[in-house]
């Protein structure tokens, strides 16, 4: 198992390289960073001040290898816009983002899995006939025109909830709805065709046999095989609504990640904007991590190799 560990660490070491060997050149590979980042009306002369003051004239290596090591502190540089140090920029919006993927979390999974859990339980029922529709409506709809339509029904007409900004616990409600929605659709289809497939296998019928209680069954014998793919799914996804939400904060105004890195584009503050791929990356591999050892504490074979 100590070998399974760190395997996962390593190879989480060479993506964090990755991720910020790719964070660095894509800021270089569209062109001069100080043209970019300057203003459209500066001068050559200011474009080469601002390119001497951010250390652009030095060769890229020495670059990258001064990136690497700031990373390593948590010095990313100053946000141009802010004038601040940008790391603390994106932990002070942190909050808010994972408050929203959170409860866009709890929801999917409140109503996607319990649904398919059952449909694949009894085909061809109501219920199952739900969790086919909720995958494919989850999987149709784009959450950002879900978005809009959510807030010119339920906010603008009834006006049953806020429209934008973080106050009270009902501005979180639509926009984790709109985000949550084509996770919840996944979880649905996966934990249903999971469900049929488990449900079939030689243990399961062994199981009935034996005369055990379905309830008995279906907890240990079939949800905790159902759970294997399922852990996978959720820990993508979470790390997809935590850097991935950008259209749900813009248009509800969440004062999140997301919401930054939109005016961080916007504003060519591009220290900002790798901090935010970084740290969104390293939580993802973190997330990654926490499902490796799930894995483990669900299926006892990959603790001993065995596949």
């Amino acid at each position: 198992m100590q070998r399974y560990f760190l395997s996962r660490i390593l190879q989480s070491i060479l993506l964090l390289f990755g991720v910020l060997f790719l964070v660095f050149f894509m800021v270089r590979i569209t062109g001069d960073p100080a043209a970019l980042m300057m203003p459209r009306t500066a001068s050559p002369e200011q474009i080469e001040a601002f390119r001497e003051a951010m250390g652009f004239n030095r060769p890229l290596i020495v670059q990258f290898v001064d990136f690497v090591r700031g990373v390593m502190v948590g010095d990313f540089g100053n946000s141009l816009h802010f004038k601040t140090p940008a790391l603390p920029l994106v932990l002070e919006r942190l909050p808010a983002t994972l408050q929203l993927a959170t409860a866009a979390m709890l929801m999917a999974m409140l109503v996607g899995i319990p649904l398919g859990l059952i449909g694949g339980l009894n085909p061809g029922s109501i219920m199952d006939s739900l969790a086919r529709g909720l995958a494919l409506l989850g999987q149709s709809v784009p959450n950002f025109w879900l978005a809009l339509i959510l807030i010119s029904f339920f906010a603008v007409k009834l006006g049953w909830f806020p429209s934008f900004g973080r106050d009270e616990w009902k501005s979180v409600v639509l926009p984790a709805f709109a985000l949550g929605l084509s996770t919840m659709g996944q979880l649905a289809r996966l934990t249903r065709s999971s469900t049929l497939e488990i449900r079939s296998e030689d243990f399961v019928r062994t199981a009935y046999s034996k005369g055990l209680h379905p309830r008995t069954i279906y907890a240990k014998h079939i949800f905790r095989n159902v759970a294997i793919p399922l852990v996978s799914v959720i820990a993508v996804q979470f790390g997809y609504m935590l850097g991935g939400s950008i259209y749900i904060e813009f248009i509800f105004s969440w004062p999140g990640i997301g919401q930054l890195l939109q005016q961080a584009i916007g504003w060519r503050d591009f220290p900002l904007v790798q901090a935010i791929a970084v740290f969104t990356s390293l939580a993802v591999l973190a997330l990654n991590l926490l499902t490796d050892v799930a894995y483990v504490l669900i299926d006892p074979r990959i603790r001993y190799g065995i596949r």
